[in-house]
């Protein structure tokens, strides 16, 4: 095998390589965005008090 196969075959798995890490990476970020839209679809995280009366989910004064 001369130099330049070498060298070239060298080269080529480092790119395949590099390849592979930006492929998990970019697979990563949208495994993450899928999560977080499914995770507003089912209203997870906070309460919303949007569609309750006036004065519901305010202070209670218990003091009285």
């Amino acid at each position: 095998m001369d130099m330049m196969a070498m060298v070239s075959t060298m080269l080529a798995a480092q790119q395949g390589a590099l390849q592979s890490q930006v492929s998990a990476t970019v697979m990563k970020q949208n495994m993450d965005a899928e999560k977080s839209a499914v995770l507003t679809l089912l209203g997870a995280g906070q309460p919303s008090l949007a569609n309750v009366g006036a004065g519901v989910g305010g202070n209670l004064n218990v003091t009285a």
